[in-house]
């Protein structure tokens, strides 16, 4: 087990891509309205432990299918609004969404790897701090922006192949929430 895990307490923020890590992702698509959103196994169950754990729970995503056209900002407001409703409702809480809905080509872009969302929400919730924050997503865009901000990193593993190294490698969220909660219990 990563060593860091045993440093995570009340203080700490997670950090949490959206399309592979909480819903299912559409490889070469994109989730165009609530109805094709669906949760991984055992997420809502993770994001209620991970409530318990950390200080703030952050989704960061890159929905560049809205600079594309295929679907407005409303609509992954929308979902977004469901989501975090849905989690509440199952006993967890999300502190915020932001998205970057630029597309990859635009200059000076708010994407990951980039860290432009990761300011925003310090600049929202000033106790944040980078150190003490904990980076999960499944590509190597993701891994990337914890590591440019300074956060400890998990790599939720899925079908893609990512080579970037992170701090640590899960299977699911559920994985990840058991093993912060038995640290945490200790």
């Amino acid at each position: 087990m990563a060593d860091f895990i045993s440093n995570i307490d009340g203080d700490w923020t997670l950090f949490l891509d959206r399309d592979g890590v909480i819903n299912k992702r559409i490889f070469g698509g994109y989730i165009k309205n609530w109805k094709e959103f669906e949760f991984l196994p055992g997420v809502k169950q993770a994001i209620a432990i991970f409530s318990k754990v950390f200080n703030r729970i952050i989704i960061v995503t890159n929905q560049q299918g809205v600079g594309k056209g295929v679907m407005s900002k409303t609509i992954v407001e929308e979902i977004h609004s469901e989501l975090t409703k849905v989690v509440s409702q199952a006993g967890g809480r999300i502190d915020a969404v932001y998205y970057c809905p630029e597309l990859a080509t635009t200059e000076g872009n708010c994407r990951k790897p980039g860290t432009s969302m990761a300011e925003r929400a310090k600049s929202d919730f000033p106790e944040i701090d980078f150190s003490k924050s904990l980076m999960v997503g499944d590509t190597a865009s993701d891994i990337l922006f914890g590591k440019n901000a300074g956060m400890k990193t998990v790599l939720h593993r899925t079908e893609e192949t990512v080579d970037i190294t992170a701090d640590l490698v899960v299977d699911s969220l559920l994985d990840l929430a058991k093993r912060l909660e038995q640290n945490f219990k200790n």
